[in-house]
């Protein structure tokens, strides 16, 4: 199989690996509706590649990804149905990475914020740079979590720490991150090439079809209600569009966009 024609993404196959690169490095990698779609199809289409065991998410440059591109909802005309269509596309990206049967790793080279925090937590593995932080500002924006984060996140962190990155939108350093069992190791940029990939590569060679079987049974103790979980937030989330306060936020936002640029 070959993974051509991505736009917002880096597709590239390593082997057993896919590399998937967040690639908008003028926009700190944000994430359009594009490259939702296309996370989406990179992790349907892997699942009947058999050449394939491994799908690693990160980021070009030393940046992860800024998440959500709040730009989108400022160029159209009609903003209920980009909403409702925004949100069906997020919703089946969720949803990709659920049903995704290969083993899904983020490899976090760099600052990880929104849906790029909360993608980690979707992943069967997750590893990051010493200068990666998660930051969930959901709260700041009038929006509430996402991405199954409502379930997941207190499952991995606990419910305490995960409702004051959710809802309190306080940043979860790397090194919190390792100690809350968000992430299972921290590298150094310099390991990338030396023991990072040679790592990984040596992970996709293990057998297949033991690999595949083992991340069915250990994903079949949540499964369900992580389902649950990202049907409720992108209903919640919809609702939330309609709200003055999400309205001001893009207003707060788009403001400091046009101070920048002066």
């Amino acid at each position: 199989m070959t993974y051509q024609g991505y736009k917002e993404l880096l597709v590239e196959q390593q082997g057993k690996l896919l590399v998937a690169k967040f690639n908008n490095p003028k926009k700190k990698n944000c994430i359009n509706r594009v490259a939702y779609q296309e996370m989406t199809r990179v992790l349907t289409e892997v699942n009947d590649d058999e050449g394939v065991t491994i799908v690693v998410f990160t980021g070009v440059g030393d940046i992860f990804t800024s998440g959500n591109d709040l730009s989108q909802s400022s160029n159209t005309d009609d903003i209920d149905a980009f909403f409702k269509q925004s949100n069906a596309t997020f919703k089946a990206m969720v949803l990709s990475f659920v049903n995704c049967r290969k083993i899904v790793l983020a490899l976090v080279n760099g600052p990880a914020i929104g849906i790029g925090a909360t993608i980690v937590g979707l992943c069967d593995v997750a590893w990051c740079s010493e200068t990666t932080y998660f930051y969930t500002p959901f709260t700041k924006l009038g929006l509430v979590p996402e991405g199954g984060s409502s379930y997941m996140l207190p499952l991995i962190l606990g419910r305490s720490k995960a409702s004051e990155i959710l809802l309190l939108s306080e940043p979860l350093s790397a090194q919190e991150a390792y100690q809350f069992n968000f992430v299972s190791r921290i590298f150094k940029a310099s390991e990338l090439e030396s023991v990072i990939w040679p790592k990984l590569r040596q992970y996709s060679e293990l057998p297949t079809n033991s690999l595949l079987q083992g991340k069915r049974l250990v994903k079949d103790g949540f499964l369900e209600n992580l389902i649950k979980a990202n049907e409720a937030e992108c209903k919640q989330l919809l609702q939330q569009f309609q709200h003055p306060e999400f309205a001001q936020a893009i207003i707060d936002f788009a403001s400091r966009k046009n101070k920048a640029k002066l």
